[in-house]
Protein backbone atom coordinates (compact mmCIF):
# COMPACT_ATOMS: atom_id res chain seq x y z
CA UNK A 1 0.00 0.00 0.00
CA UNK A 2 1.42 4.04 -1.33
CA UNK A 3 1.18 6.80 1.05
CA UNK A 4 -1.21 8.16 -1.20
CA UNK A 5 -3.84 4.91 -0.49
CA UNK A 6 -6.33 4.72 1.89
CA UNK A 7 -5.47 2.69 4.96
CA UNK A 8 -8.98 0.81 5.25
CA UNK A 9 -8.09 -0.21 9.12
CA UNK A 10 -7.49 3.57 10.30
CA UNK A 11 -11.45 4.29 9.59
CA UNK A 12 -13.30 1.33 7.72
CA UNK A 13 -16.92 2.37 8.30
CA UNK A 14 -15.69 5.67 6.33
CA UNK A 15 -13.86 3.48 3.62
CA UNK A 16 -17.62 1.94 2.96
CA UNK A 17 -18.95 4.71 1.98
CA UNK A 18 -15.91 5.06 -0.95
CA UNK A 19 -16.63 1.04 -1.96
CA UNK A 20 -16.85 1.03 -5.72
CA UNK A 21 -16.77 -3.13 -5.56
CA UNK A 22 -18.32 -5.58 -3.27
CA UNK A 23 -16.91 -9.15 -2.60
CA UNK A 24 -19.14 -11.91 -1.15
CA UNK A 25 -18.51 -15.33 -0.35
CA UNK A 26 -21.71 -17.47 -1.20
CA UNK A 27 -22.79 -20.21 1.85
CA UNK A 28 -23.25 -19.45 4.96
CA UNK A 29 -22.75 -15.88 4.33
CA UNK A 30 -25.58 -14.86 1.39
CA UNK A 31 -27.76 -17.05 3.80
CA UNK A 32 -27.68 -18.00 7.10
CA UNK A 33 -25.38 -20.88 8.17
CA UNK A 34 -27.88 -22.48 10.57
CA UNK A 35 -30.01 -23.55 6.89
CA UNK A 36 -27.21 -26.12 6.96
CA UNK A 37 -26.99 -26.30 3.20
CA UNK A 38 -23.88 -27.88 3.33
CA UNK A 39 -24.92 -30.45 5.34
CA UNK A 40 -26.09 -32.47 2.12
CA UNK A 41 -22.83 -31.32 -0.05
CA UNK A 42 -21.03 -32.83 3.29
CA UNK A 43 -22.87 -36.45 2.59
CA UNK A 44 -23.02 -36.66 -1.28
CA UNK A 45 -18.85 -35.43 -0.70
CA UNK A 46 -18.36 -38.18 0.91
CA UNK A 47 -20.35 -40.64 -1.08
CA UNK A 48 -18.17 -39.37 -4.37
CA UNK A 49 -15.15 -40.02 -2.02
CA UNK A 50 -16.23 -43.39 -0.87
CA UNK A 51 -16.75 -44.79 -4.18
CA UNK A 52 -13.99 -43.34 -6.14
CA UNK A 53 -11.12 -44.34 -3.60
CA UNK A 54 -13.19 -47.51 -2.86
CA UNK A 55 -13.63 -46.79 0.94
CA UNK A 56 -15.81 -47.17 3.57
CA UNK A 57 -17.93 -44.18 4.56
CA UNK A 58 -16.44 -43.56 7.70
CA UNK A 59 -12.57 -43.91 6.43
CA UNK A 60 -14.13 -41.90 3.17
CA UNK A 61 -14.95 -38.91 5.64
CA UNK A 62 -12.07 -39.02 7.17
CA UNK A 63 -9.67 -38.41 3.80
CA UNK A 64 -12.30 -35.61 3.36
CA UNK A 65 -11.50 -34.04 6.21
CA UNK A 66 -8.16 -34.17 5.85
CA UNK A 67 -7.07 -32.73 2.67
CA UNK A 68 -10.08 -29.87 3.61
CA UNK A 69 -7.58 -29.22 6.60
CA UNK A 70 -4.34 -29.63 4.73
CA UNK A 71 -5.55 -28.18 1.02
CA UNK A 72 -8.14 -25.84 2.21
CA UNK A 73 -11.05 -28.10 -0.34
CA UNK A 74 -10.91 -31.98 -0.42
CA UNK A 75 -11.15 -31.65 -3.80
CA UNK A 76 -7.77 -29.81 -3.84
CA UNK A 77 -6.56 -33.00 -2.18
CA UNK A 78 -8.15 -35.58 -3.99
CA UNK A 79 -7.06 -33.48 -7.44
CA UNK A 80 -2.91 -33.43 -6.04
CA UNK A 81 -2.87 -37.21 -4.19
CA UNK A 82 -5.69 -39.26 -7.00
CA UNK A 83 -5.25 -37.11 -10.04
CA UNK A 84 -9.06 -36.89 -9.91
CA UNK A 85 -11.41 -35.21 -12.61
CA UNK A 86 -12.64 -32.23 -10.99
CA UNK A 87 -15.95 -31.52 -12.97
CA UNK A 88 -17.63 -34.65 -11.96
CA UNK A 89 -17.14 -34.43 -8.56
CA UNK A 90 -18.00 -30.43 -8.69
CA UNK A 91 -21.38 -31.43 -10.38
CA UNK A 92 -22.34 -34.70 -8.13
CA UNK A 93 -21.79 -33.00 -5.12
CA UNK A 94 -23.55 -29.48 -5.41
CA UNK A 95 -26.41 -31.63 -7.10
CA UNK A 96 -28.19 -30.47 -3.92
CA UNK A 97 -31.95 -29.59 -2.76
CA UNK A 98 -31.62 -25.62 -2.42
CA UNK A 99 -35.54 -25.25 -1.48
CA UNK A 100 -34.33 -25.88 2.19
CA UNK A 101 -33.49 -21.88 1.60
CA UNK A 102 -36.28 -19.72 1.58
CA UNK A 103 -36.28 -16.61 -0.90
CA UNK A 104 -34.97 -13.86 0.96
CA UNK A 105 -37.01 -10.29 -0.11
CA UNK A 106 -34.91 -8.16 2.63
CA UNK A 107 -31.56 -9.00 1.74
CA UNK A 108 -32.88 -8.56 -2.45
CA UNK A 109 -34.04 -4.94 -1.12
CA UNK A 110 -30.86 -4.00 1.16
CA UNK A 111 -28.68 -5.36 -2.38
CA UNK A 112 -30.71 -2.86 -4.53
CA UNK A 113 -29.49 -0.23 -1.94
CA UNK A 114 -26.28 -0.92 -1.70
CA UNK A 115 -24.32 1.17 -4.32
CA UNK A 116 -21.15 -0.50 -6.00
CA UNK A 117 -20.28 -3.48 -8.13
CA UNK A 118 -21.68 -7.19 -6.50
CA UNK A 119 -19.47 -10.34 -7.74
CA UNK A 120 -19.71 -13.78 -5.85
CA UNK A 121 -16.09 -15.51 -4.86
CA UNK A 122 -16.80 -18.69 -3.89
CA UNK A 123 -14.70 -22.13 -3.34
CA UNK A 124 -17.82 -23.72 -4.58
CA UNK A 125 -18.96 -23.75 -8.42
CA UNK A 126 -20.56 -21.19 -10.28
CA UNK A 127 -23.32 -23.41 -11.01
CA UNK A 128 -23.95 -23.79 -7.42
CA UNK A 129 -23.68 -20.16 -6.64
CA UNK A 130 -25.86 -19.36 -9.40
CA UNK A 131 -28.57 -21.92 -8.10
CA UNK A 132 -28.42 -20.31 -4.52
CA UNK A 133 -28.84 -16.55 -5.33
CA UNK A 134 -31.76 -17.56 -7.75
CA UNK A 135 -33.52 -19.42 -4.66
CA UNK A 136 -32.60 -16.21 -2.48
CA UNK A 137 -33.87 -13.96 -5.13
CA UNK A 138 -31.13 -11.93 -5.80
CA UNK A 139 -29.04 -13.58 -8.48
CA UNK A 140 -29.73 -9.74 -10.38
CA UNK A 141 -27.40 -8.23 -8.30
CA UNK A 142 -23.98 -10.05 -9.25
CA UNK A 143 -22.31 -9.20 -12.45
CA UNK A 144 -19.95 -12.56 -11.69
CA UNK A 145 -19.21 -15.20 -10.49
CA UNK A 146 -15.32 -15.74 -9.37
CA UNK A 147 -15.90 -19.46 -8.45
CA UNK A 148 -13.33 -22.81 -8.13
CA UNK A 149 -13.09 -23.40 -11.48
CA UNK A 150 -12.31 -19.73 -12.38
CA UNK A 151 -9.50 -19.84 -9.93
CA UNK A 152 -7.73 -23.07 -11.83
CA UNK A 153 -9.35 -25.29 -8.52
CA UNK A 154 -7.10 -23.04 -5.93
CA UNK A 155 -9.14 -22.47 -2.67
CA UNK A 156 -9.55 -19.34 -0.94
CA UNK A 157 -7.18 -18.90 1.06
CA UNK A 158 -4.68 -18.48 -1.52
CA UNK A 159 -3.31 -15.08 -2.17
CA UNK A 160 -2.95 -15.65 -6.11
CA UNK A 161 -6.40 -16.15 -6.27
CA UNK A 162 -7.16 -13.00 -4.95
CA UNK A 163 -5.16 -11.17 -7.08
CA UNK A 164 -6.16 -12.66 -9.94
CA UNK A 165 -9.82 -12.01 -8.91
CA UNK A 166 -8.96 -8.51 -8.79
CA UNK A 167 -7.58 -8.55 -12.25
CA UNK A 168 -9.53 -10.71 -13.80
CA UNK A 169 -12.40 -8.28 -13.11
CA UNK A 170 -10.69 -4.93 -13.16
CA UNK A 171 -11.13 -4.16 -9.19
CA UNK A 172 -10.02 -1.24 -7.45
CA UNK A 173 -8.70 -3.34 -3.81
CA UNK A 174 -8.41 0.03 -2.05
CA UNK A 175 -11.92 0.94 -3.03
CA UNK A 176 -13.58 -2.42 -2.17
CA UNK A 177 -15.44 -4.46 0.50
CA UNK A 178 -14.83 -8.41 0.84
CA UNK A 179 -17.51 -10.22 2.87
CA UNK A 180 -16.79 -13.67 4.02
CA UNK A 181 -18.02 -16.16 6.67
CA UNK A 182 -14.66 -17.83 7.15
CA UNK A 183 -12.24 -15.12 9.21
CA UNK A 184 -8.70 -16.57 8.01
CA UNK A 185 -10.58 -16.08 4.17
CA UNK A 186 -10.04 -12.81 4.63
CA UNK A 187 -6.63 -12.13 5.37
CA UNK A 188 -5.12 -11.84 1.59
CA UNK A 189 -8.08 -9.63 1.13
CA UNK A 190 -6.92 -7.05 3.44
CA UNK A 191 -3.63 -7.39 2.43
CA UNK A 192 -4.78 -5.69 -0.80
CA UNK A 193 -6.07 -3.45 0.70
CA UNK A 194 -9.99 -4.43 0.59
CA UNK A 195 -12.18 -3.34 3.79
CA UNK A 196 -13.28 -6.88 5.45
CA UNK A 197 -16.39 -7.69 7.13
CA UNK A 198 -16.56 -11.14 9.06
CA UNK A 199 -20.10 -13.01 8.52
CA UNK A 200 -19.65 -14.61 12.41
CA UNK A 201 -21.59 -18.09 12.29
CA UNK A 202 -20.48 -19.67 15.61
CA UNK A 203 -18.87 -22.08 13.71
CA UNK A 204 -15.54 -22.97 15.30
CA UNK A 205 -13.67 -23.34 11.83
CA UNK A 206 -15.09 -19.70 11.08
CA UNK A 207 -13.37 -17.75 13.52
CA UNK A 208 -9.89 -19.16 13.10
CA UNK A 209 -7.77 -15.92 12.36
CA UNK A 210 -10.50 -13.50 13.73
CA UNK A 211 -8.04 -11.98 15.98
CA UNK A 212 -5.06 -11.96 13.44
CA UNK A 213 -6.08 -7.72 13.10
CA UNK A 214 -7.57 -8.55 8.83
CA UNK A 215 -11.05 -8.31 10.15
CA UNK A 216 -12.73 -4.52 9.70
CA UNK A 217 -16.01 -5.19 10.76
CA UNK A 218 -18.19 -8.37 12.38
CA UNK A 219 -21.51 -9.00 11.93
CA UNK A 220 -24.15 -11.60 12.51
CA UNK A 221 -26.83 -10.61 10.73
CA UNK A 222 -25.67 -9.37 7.13
CA UNK A 223 -28.73 -8.03 5.63
CA UNK A 224 -29.35 -6.00 8.96
CA UNK A 225 -25.46 -4.62 8.76
CA UNK A 226 -26.04 -4.41 4.97
CA UNK A 227 -29.31 -1.77 6.30
CA UNK A 228 -26.45 0.23 8.55
CA UNK A 229 -24.06 0.29 5.76
CA UNK A 230 -27.09 2.03 3.38
CA UNK A 231 -27.10 4.49 5.93
CA UNK A 232 -23.63 5.88 5.70
CA UNK A 233 -23.10 5.24 2.23
CA UNK A 234 -26.60 7.40 1.42
CA UNK A 235 -25.70 10.25 4.02
CA UNK A 236 -25.29 13.62 1.78
CA UNK A 237 -21.87 14.23 0.24
CA UNK A 238 -21.20 10.33 -0.40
Amino acid sequence: MTDSEPDPAADPKARLAEATAWVFDLDNTLYAASFDLFAQIDVRMKSYIADFLGLDPESAYQVQKQYFHDYGTSLRGLMHHHRMDPAPFLEFVHDIDVTVLPPSPDLDAALDRLPGRKLIFTNASAAHAERVVERLGIARHFEAVYDIVAADHRPKPEPAVYEDLVIRHGIDASRSVMVEDMARNLAPAAALGMTTVWVRTGSEWGQIGAEDGHVHHVTDDLTAWLGEVIGVTNQPGN
